[in-house]
This record gives structure tokens, sequence and C-alpha cells, in this order.
């Protein structure tokens, strides 16, 4: 057999090849620690929600945590079908995730560079949640000095509705932050509130969920797929469960 005819090996084979050891190697591995009696994963290993305890606020100042609830309670007013956003805890679930990750963009790249974008590009800003509620609401608060002579919280219910208008819109200018910025923070942070689990400190007794007809965090819903257009009478269900749950101490 001359030079040409003695069978090589491939780039490709070798690599095969190699792939082929490092995975029987693994396995090998992982069949190990199995056959010691140990688990190759952690329970609960899977980044449960932050939460926080419930009373007190966690970041906002006492005058800060009034001016949101005055807002909240406007963007969502109480009517027939449910409570305000004030009572169903909209300002402390805010509060609870300004506290968090979410209030430093922990998760987010905040590099820059930060320019004006179109509005297709999304949020183009510098300032994270917390600066966004912290230089916003002494904005508001400078605002509302200035042209009532009183604190947000403290103006009537139309008063309250032409700020937040004001605001929406751009007429307001508000001190070191963009209004309509300020406004979609606090309206999207708002709505994430009144429909989050209870767990995050909003949608106090589900009350948003019960508006729906939600049923909630459950387990299982096999029973219920093939039934289209049907109420599903089920009380709804926090990740947490139901208050009646909870042994009394």
């Amino acid at each position: 057999m001359n030079k040409q005819e003695q069978p090589g090996t491939s780039r490709r084979q070798f690599l095969l090849s190699t792939t082929a050891v490092i995975l029987l190697a693994t396995a090998g591995k992982a069949g190990a620690v199995i056959i010691k009696g140990a688990a190759p994963w952690a329970p609960f290993d899977y980044s449960p929600p932050q939460t926080l305890e419930p009373g007190g606020w966690y970041f906002f100042t006492p005058q800060e945590a009034a001016a949101v609830e005055a807002i909240v309670e406007r963007l969502i007013p109480a009517d027939e079908l449910s409570v305000s956003g004030k009572d169903a805890g909209c300002a402390e679930f805010i509060d609870r995730q300004l506290a968090g990750s979410f209030g430093t963009f922990e998760r987010l790249y905040m590099q820059g560079p930060f320019q004006a974008g179109a509005p297709e590009q999304g949020d183009q800003s510098s300032l994270v949640p917390q600066q966004r509620y912290r230089v916003g609401l002494a904005g508001l608060e400078s605002y509302c000095q200035d042209t009532f002579k009183q604190s947000f919280a403290s103006l009537s219910a139309d008063q309250r509705d032409k700020v937040l208008t004001g605001l929406q819109n751009g007429d307001i200018a508000l001190k070191s932050i963009d209004a309509k910025l300020f406004f979609t923070t606090i309206l999207t942070n708002t709505m994430e509130g009144f429909f989050a689990d209870p767990i995050y400190g909003g949608n106090k007794d589900m009350v948003s969920w019960k508006m729906l007809g939600f049923p909630g965090a459950r387990y299982d819903y096999r029973d219920y797929v093939e039934m289209h257009n049907q109420k599903i009478d089920l009380p709804p269900l926090s990740i947490a469960g139901r208050p009646e749950w909870k042994a009394k101490g």
C-alpha cells in the first residue's frame, strides 16, 4: 500500500471522536454522583421570587409614598368593579420593586452610550428606576408647590387628574427628568402591581384576579383546557397559596 492509499484521519473525524470522549467522561461523572446517592441538582435552585415583608416602606420616604399613593389612586380609581390602585397595594408593589434588582436595572446593560433615539428604539434613558422615581417625585413636588402651593397628595381629584394628564402629554416640565418618561414608568409599574401575584405586594386579596375571573397560579389546568368560552368558578390562587391556608398561631 503506497502513501496515497493509507487511510488518514480527517479533521471532522478527530473532532467527532474528541467530542465523544468528553461526553462519555461527563456521563461517567454524573452517573457516579447519582450512584453515591447525591442528586445532580439542588432542590429549589431556581431564582425564587424576590419578596419583602409587608408593612413599612423600603425605598420611598413618607412624603414620596404619599405622592405615589395619590398617583396610583387616580390612575386606577375605585369603581363598581374593583378597589382603587392605592387600596390594591400598587404603591407597596412599586416600593418593593424599587428596593430590589429592578430598582437599579441590575440585570440590564447600563453603560451607554445614552442618546435620544426614535420611539421604536425603546427606552434610552440613563436613569435607573430608583433615580426616575426619586428625581421625578421631587420634580412633581416642586411643580405642585409652585403652581398650587401644596403637595400633589393634597390636591383634589380633579387637580390630580389635570397634573397627570399634563405629565402624560408632556405639557408639564419636570426638573432633571422627562415628564413623559416619568409618567410612563409609574403608569406601567402601577398596572403591573394591580395585576401581579400578591406575593409581590400588590393585587391585595387578589382583587384584580377576582374581577377578571382569573384562577391564578394553579399547578394543573388540564381538566379545563377544553372548556372554551365557559366560566370557570375557581377561586384565585397566589404563588403563596390562599390566606385561609395559613396556620393560625
